[in-house]
């Protein structure tokens, strides 16, 4: 099976990037984690993107703040799908990084999901691997199912407590 590059421009999005760690664990997708700054690491970062699909990499997750370069320079190094993913910042709470993010120019995709959704990022990257591992889909799809199951559960619960 292909793995997942979990890429962090700083230490500090790590919070929110363990919670794309849970999901890949989860889905027993293997993955690895890396802190490389677009900006203060260019030269590492462009190695990694460079030979990530050598690497045994499927898909590339990047999370950062503020300016928000990092999957921007991942995604012109490859043509490995990369998701990124904006943080939130002090000063516009994550609105600088998710403009920074979505608005590539025309031939430099990069999927971008929610401020700060690294849940999602991983989902998206599971679905793509999934598109060429069928045990990997089957277990999205139990996810799905469970997932489904435990909204049903909360408005069984809620529905009984407050419902006249």
């Amino acid at each position: 099976m292909k793995k997942v590059a979990l890429i962090m421009g700083s230490d500090s999005d790590l919070p929110i990037m363990e919670k794309a760690v849970g999901v890949l664990k989860e889905l027993e997708i293997p993955f690895a984690v890396h802190v490389y700054s677009a900006h203060r690491t260019p030269e590492e970062a462009r190695d990694f993107a460079i030979h990530a699909k050598e690497n045994g990499f499927g898909v590339l997750i990047c999370a950062a703040g503020m300016a928000a370069h990092l999957a921007g320079a991942f995604a012109a190094n490859t043509t490995l799908p990369v998701i990124g993913i904006p943080c939130t910042s002090q000063a516009l709470d994550g609105m600088d990084a998710l403009l920074s993010t979505v608005m590539m120019p025309s031939g430099i995709p990069v999927a971008t999901v929610a401020i700060n959704g690294s849940k999602n990022a991983a989902l998206l990257a599971a679905e793509i691997l999934a598109l060429s591992d069928d045990a990997l889909d089957k277990r999205l799809e139990e996810k799905r199912t469970k997932d489904a199951e435990n909204v049903r559960e909360k408005d069984r619960t809620i529905s009984a407590r407050f419902s006249e």
